[in-house]
């Protein structure tokens, strides 16, 4: 392993440290009597059955797809801070075409499902895309409009076209037209429970791969990166910075929206809600980017880490703590992972100096 890979290393392990030791002293502020009994918890409950891995892999397929979002357009020189708005586009096509696509056979209408997704958040990313690219308008600031414009127009046709009365949310997806299961069910179960992890972390890990090759393997790749290196370098070597920055934009808003399909279509029931917040896992993914070192491969496992963490500490509460203060606990642990730039560059002067 060279230096920098050393340092890169250390400084993912550390800043996990960090954050998990924040979240004990914020245990043992609340409950003393408790904390170490919740602390174990959160580092073990995922691992306690294979039924447990099941579900810490289900849990990690969106967030996997976000990171992998905002790492595609760090790598190009961007920061696509929409993925959130992006997943929920995303999330309601594929739901709208499970439930409504009903003359297409299951097989079909799954694989309507996530490629409608995927162009609908390639869409909702192609706004702050054409916007940077020809008006040179901040990719954050249109990102962060989009994400609102976006929870408020799916709140919008969730009313007027997918709305369950009884419920007060969305209508279910369909069970047919939910991703199989392909067998992980077998593998991953405790006696008569079985996870409902799916193809979807199959998915997630070949979209991965896919993204590794074409942007280390590829002249696409190449000339994205070029962009993001030096715009007007890149347009001195005859590279079209403008196309390039749109294509970036559409491929992250892609793989958020690929996401939403993904989580939508889990089989677990769930439903969206037409609430004003936005959708957590979007900015998990700028941690799980940011703790992945922006590396596709590397995303893959902080993203099963960062859903292992959420997982375990979503079991918190039999021992006397709050839904707020779980919140703030897993929120420090998680969020804290996006320091890991800051603390690399830190680490760096540390050992220089000690040289």
């Amino acid at each position: 392993m060279n230096r920098s890979g050393f340092l890169s290393f250390m400084s993912a392990v550390l800043v996990l440290i960090i954050g998990l030791l924040i979240g004990l002293v914020i245990l043992l502020v609340s409950d003393a009597s408790q904390a170490f009994t919740a602390f174990w918890t959160i580092l073990s409950f995922g691992l306690r059955s294979m039924r447990n891995i099941g579900d810490v892999l289900l849990n990690a397929t969106p967030i996997i797809l976000t990171g992998l979002s905002v790492a595609f357009a760090f790598k190009t020189g961007l920061f696509n801070i929409g993925a959130t708005g992006q997943l929920t586009v995303g999330a309601f096509v594929a739901i709208y075409i499970g439930i409504e696509f009903t003359f297409l056979p299951p097989p079909l209408r799954i694989l309507a499902s996530v490629l409608g997704a995927a162009l609908a958040g390639a869409l909702v990313g192609a706004v702050p895309g054409i916007l940077k690219a020809y008006r040179n308008v901040h990719e954050v600031i249109s990102c962060i409009m989009m994400n609102y414009i976006s929870m408020f127009l799916v709140n919008f046709l969730i009313i007027n076209f997918l709305f369950d009365q009884g419920q007060g949310r969305s209508l279910p997806m369909p069970r047919e037209s939910n991703l199989p299961q392909a067998g992980l069910n077998y593998i991953f179960r405790d006696g008569l429970r079985a996870s409902n992890v799916n193809l979807g972390i199959i998915i997630a890990i070949a979209v991965a791969i896919l993204i590794y090759i074409i942007l280390e393997k590829t002249t696409f790749g190449y000339e994205l990166k070029a962009c993001g290196f030096n715009r007007d370098a890149a347009k001195y070597a005859g590279i079209n910075e403008n196309r390039n920055i749109v294509a970036s934009m559409m491929i992250c808003g892609a793989l958020a929206g690929m996401g939403g399909a993904l989580m939508l279509m889990s089989g677990t029931g769930m439903r969206m809600d037409t609430v004003d917040s936005l959708a957590p896992e979007g900015f998990t993914g700028i941690s799980v980017a940011f703790l992945g070192l922006n590396n596709p491969i590397g995303i893959i496992f902080s993203g099963i880490l960062v859903a292992y963490l959420s997982l375990g500490g979503a079991r918190m509460q039999p021992f006397g703590f709050s839904a707020e203060i779980v919140e703030v606990v897993i929120s420090v642990i998680i969020y804290f992972c996006a320091f890991v730039f800051l603390v690399k560059a830190m680490l760096g002067k540390f050992l220089k100096g000690g040289n």
